[in-house]
């Protein structure tokens, strides 16, 4: 009579104890076999060697052919404590396949580490030359029965190498064009493993349960549905070939194989969804029923016929299991939404031929097979549990197999992901590239008007409003700006607060005319951060700050500017350190790279801000005491008016300006004519010029700039005056107002003293501090008596210029960021080439 037991299923004797002395049939018809695997709960002796990663992965390997596969029929089976296992050897590598004339990628892949001391190597580890050494599975267990698909597999050790398993899988691959939407089926596959999950707080925690039923449900929408309906035939032939060769002691390779071979048209990626929505079917069925047989009949009733109910009385037994089941299930999923990902890489941007790319192409069909080992492990684990109830559950080895598994998975998407990331990096510089190649070609066109510049620099999308409206503090669109003039004001977080303070009064003062021609243009701040650096609380307080002072209108965040951008900024218009003022005309043209100079030295008179604008100014302007203090000071332009001498002074030395001013006030009253004198300081002007002004002011020794803003404002002018000239090819040997500039910041650049007298707009005369000093100590001596026949300023001139020696050490310090700094600067002094030096300054006086 005809046995109704599934193939290499041997039913228990009335009063057999299970795993005692029991014959084992193999999963392959007439193939007794034989085993030397130790049990799940023997013990490990001192000096025992855990299982290694090449005995874990040889007992998932299929056998090659030809291999022995067991003792001929009739073989005694050996009882499990004279079990043992033969030692392995050096590791081997073996190279996966590839097409020809690629070189073959690395094989990191293909083998896995086992917990505990060992370490991942690349390819397949060899045993020791001895004939074939595999280890059959056993006739039975110590304290339980054996899962079925385990069963003829899951303690074979074969010397097939990775090569071998990845020509098997990739003789499956046979695509034919088709594609499905993976994501949707990845997701609902992913919520059925949420709620269901394999914990014992999921059945026995009402609480728990009811935080699960409350999960965000995005599975049931209609493109999903659809899908679902022309792919719900393939997915049930996958469900049952899973069910069926699990029940009947299928050799989990054939399986894997078998699965393959149905998914054969598909993609990578598909394949693996396909799987695991066949396997979710099954897995959440168990636990639909698990979890509500204590509260429905028809699942009570189901529950009984699964024996259920005797198995999850002894929950606290099974939590190890169902943890490995748990871990094992979320690594399959961490390996599948890793190789869709693969699948959603633009093709436009990246290639087959990219290292990473082609890398991860090789590894995912093995990725791809040992996932769907993993879902035949896991349905087994299910499996045995509804066909062998209590007695399967005390069994540890299956729990320490999914944990092997999922170490392994996890080894595999751990790299997967790190090529994935090598991938988005070659993507997200194409990308930049393509966008700085775009940008460059969109200022080089002509527009009607300037919304795509503006656009393309601040932001292009329409999901937000861009802009922060500096007077009314709310975000606007940048519609605001069509056909306008814009100056982007251009900085980082350390924008000086003088430099936005003098702005802000150049700002008011254009629009408290708003008719005039010359207010008619809008500035715009853009923030220029580093992409790579992270975004901190103290940057955004930082630029919170800086936004609420500015009455212009704002980018809302950094974060809005590509890099691509940012990288535009520094190569086309030279922007380091130091801010700029890019002119935009209405047709986002633009007429000015940087006209802050211009903005410092003549505020809104240099409207429309173009180069053709300043060249204009320029050609009107001398070296004049008008030039140096435009607008400043309201008392110098009185003094001025007045007819008074005027003497600007600087440095930081005290005891220099005591000795100076004190000669110089004697010196007038003695010629007796009208004085004023101003201290001007030193550029960057720090506490000491402010002990200095403090001390002038006490000693009443002459006219100060209370307000240091004032005296930063002048040496601003004055260097953008130089950068002004130097963006206009002007130099020194052929410029007469451009030597004087140079002579000025010569004289703030060296150390000590210096001064610049000047009667009226053409008479001016300057020298460094000591000769000026010795010119008013000699005055009585020796000069006194040419100021009647040639004048004060021209006899104060020719005795300068007899103290003056050819010998001298002048320095010129100029910000490295602020411009184009020409190689070739000529000495204000002499005429000679000045040398070039690099200098580093952190100054926190």
């Amino acid at each position: 009579m005809a046995s109704n037991q599934p193939t290499g299923i041997v039913p228990l004797r009335a009063g057999q104890i299970p795993g005692a002395n029991m014959p084992v049939m193999s999963n392959q018809p007439n193939v007794p076999l034989t085993s030397t695997q130790p049990t799940a709960n023997m013990p490990l002796r001192m000096g025992t060697q855990r299982p290694s990663a090449f005995n874990v992965q040889q007992q998932q390997q299929p056998p090659q052919l030809g291999m022995q596969q067991g003792p001929a029929a009739g073989a005694s089976v050996q009882h499990p404590q004279h079990m043992q296992i033969q030692p392995l050897q050096e590791p081997i590598t073996a190279q996966p396949h590839t097409a020809a004339g690629h070189q073959q990628p690395p094989t990191d892949l293909m083998q896995h580490q086992t917990p505990g001391h060992m370490q991942p190597q690349l390819g397949v580890t060899k045993p020791t030359p001895t004939p074939s050494l595999q280890l059959l599975p056993a006739a039975s267990r110590q304290h339980g029965l054996m899962t079925p698909m385990m069963k003829g597999d899951k303690f074979r050790f074969t010397t097939s190498d990775d090569n071998t398993l990845l020509k098997q899988v990739q003789g499956t691959h046979l695509p034919d064009g088709r594609v499905i939407e993976v994501k949707p089926l990845i997701h609902i596959v992913e919520g059925i493993f949420k709620l269901a999950d394999p914990s014992i707080g999921a059945i026995s925690d009402l609480e728990t349960r009811a935080s699960l039923e409350a999960l965000e449900d995005k599975t049931y929408q209609t493109d999903s549905l659809g899908m679902l309906e022309v792919l719900a035939y393939i997915i049930d032939r996958i469900s049952c070939e899973i069910t069926c060769k699990c029940s009947g002691g299928g050799d989990a390779h054939v399986t894997a194989l078998s699965i393959l071979n149905m998914v054969s048209s598909y993609s990578w990626d598909a394949k693996l969804a396909l799987a695991l929505s066949a396997f979710a079917v099954t897995y959440g069925e168990f636990w639909l029923v698990a979890q509500s047989y204590t509260t429905n009949q028809l699942a009570k009733a189901v529950a009984i016929l699964k024996q259920l109910p005797e198995i999850l009385e002894h929950t606290h037994v099974l939590k190890p299991q169902f943890d490995a089941i748990k871990n094992l299930v979320r690594a399959m999923v961490d390996v599948s939404k890793c190789i869709v990902q693969f699948n959603e890489l633009p093709s436009q941007y990246i290639t087959a031929e990219n290292d990473a790319l082609y890398s991860a192409s090789a590894h995912i069909p093995v990725a791809v097979y040992w996932t769907i080992r993993s879902i035949l492990a896991c349905a087994s684990q299910l499996t045995g549990l509804t066909l062998f109830g209590r007695e399967h559950m005390v069994s540890t080895t299956e729990a320490w197999e999914l944990s092997s598994l999922a170490h392994k998975l996890s080894n595999m998407h751990s790299h997967l992901l790190s090529l994935l990331e090598n991938c988005h990096k070659y993507i997200h510089e194409k990308k930049y590239l393509e966008a700085l190649h775009n940008l460059k070609t969109l200022f080089e066109m002509s527009h009607i008007d300037n919304m795509r510049i503006l656009r393309a620099l601040i932001y292009p999308k329409d999901d937000l409003l861009p802009l922060v409206d500096g007077a009314t503090k709310t975000r606007v669109n940048l519609e605001v700006l069509r056909r306008k003039m814009v100056l982007l004001l251009i900085s980082d977080l350390d924008i000086s607060q003088e430099e936005v303070i003098i702005l802000e009064q150049l700002y008011s003062e254009a629009r408290q005319h708003q008719t005039r021609h010359e207010s008619q243009y809008e500035v715009v701040w853009l923030p220029i951060v580093d992409p790579n650096m992270p975004w901190t609380d103290n940057k955004q307080k930082q630029f919170q700050s800086l936004q609420s002072a500015m009455p212009w209108y704002t980018v809302y965040h950094p974060s809005l500017i590509d890099r691509a951008v940012i990288q535009f900024i520094k190569e086309e218009w030279q922007f380091g350190k130091k801010p700029i003022l890019v002119v935009l005309d209405p047709h986002g043209k633009v007429v000015c790279p940087n006209a802050l100079h211009m903005m410092w030295i003549w505020g809104s008179l240099a409207y429309p801000f173009s180069t053709a604008r300043e060249e204009a100014l320029w050609r009107e302007e001398t070296w004049r005491l008008e030039l140096l203090v435009d607008g400043l000071d309201p008392v110098i332009l009185n003094w001025m008016a007045e007819g008074r001498y005027i003497c600007l002074y600087g440095g930081e030395d005290m005891d220099w300006i005591r000795k100076f001013t004190t000669a110089t006030n004697a010196v007038a009253k003695t010629a007796g004519i009208p004085l004023g004198m101003v201290y001007v300081g030193k550029s960057n002007p720090k506490d000491r010029v402010r002990r200095n002004n403090d001390t002038i002011a006490s000693e009443n020794l002459s006219h100060i700039w209370q307000d240091l803003t004032s005296i930063w404002y002048f040496w601003v002018r004055l260097e953008s005056m130089w950068y002004s000239k130097v963006q206009l090819g002007r130099n020194a040997e052929t410029d007469h107002v451009m030597q004087e500039i140079m002579r000025m910041l010569t004289y703030d650049s060296s150390e000590g003293g210096w001064a610049v007298f000047a009667r009226g707009s053409a008479e001016m005369a300057s020298a460094k501090g000591a000769i000026f000093l010795t010119c008013m100590q000699e005055y009585n001596t020796v000069w006194k008596d040419q100021v009647e026949p040639k004048g004060f300023m021209p006899a104060m001139r020719d005795h300068l210029g007899q103290l003056h020696t050819p010998h001298h050490c002048n320095r010129l310090v100029l910000p490295g960021t602020a411009g184009k700094i020409p190689e070739r600067i000529i000495c204000s002094e002499c005429g000679r080439v000045m040398e070039k030096f690099l200098m580093y300054r952190c100054c926190d006086e």
